[in-house]
């Protein structure tokens, strides 16, 4: 299973993420969240990590000019949930976000299900299950997620990866380095 911690705002998160083994590592840019960070401090923390862990721009800004700025930073990966057009493939992997009644997508590398579009919300089991079913790109499961729930989710969706935000904070953007390891271990248990 494949493992995704988000909304990362400091970079010695990033650094426990990864010493516990995510796979990667997400920044929120552009985006009225809480866990929103300049693109300086997205860098330093893309930095803080090695070679192997996958690096995520998140965002959910509306206007190329803030995509052009992220894609400049040369994150792995951009998860967008504006229904952005490219004309020609960016550097980066495009993952897009999608919730109920959202099409979806076959312009990108791989989708995520998020409802709550980061917000936290309990993602729903039977539209989660449908995707994996429907979709030819790998799923990402979202959407209130933590260290209890997240074996039981991928038992029943069996998602691509899962990522995790709100479910491993002490408070908004801060990681709580304990959850972080349960919610891996956790993640781990349900590989046979």
């Amino acid at each position: 299973m494949r493992i995704k911690i988000c909304g990362i705002t400091r970079p010695e998160d990033a650094r426990v993420a990864e010493q516990e083994g995510a796979d990667a590592v997400g920044v929120v840019l552009f985006s009225d969240s809480k866990r929103n960070v300049s693109p300086d401090r997205a860098r330093e923390i893309f930095d803080a990590v090695g070679p192997f862990t996958t690096t995520v721009a998140v965002t959910h800004t509306r206007t190329q000019k803030d995509l052009e700025q992220i894609l400049a930073l040369g994150p792995d990966a951009v998860q967008i949930s504006h229904p952005f057009r490219f004309q020609d493939r960016p550097g980066s992997r495009i993952i897009r976000v999608i919730g109920r009644g959202d099409p979806l997508p076959e312009d990108c590398d791989a989708v995520i299900v998020d409802d709550s579009h980061g917000g936290g919300v309990t993602f729903d089991h039977s539209y989660a299950q449908e995707t994996v079913k429907r979709s030819k790109i790998p799923v990402i499961l979202a959407g209130g997620l933590t260290p209890g729930n997240v074996a039981t989710a991928i038992r029943t969706v069996r998602p691509y990866a899962v990522d995790v935000a709100t479910g491993v904070e002490m408070s908004p953007g801060i990681k709580d380095h304990q959850k972080i390891r349960a919610f891996i271990r956790e993640s781990r248990s349900c590989i046979p």
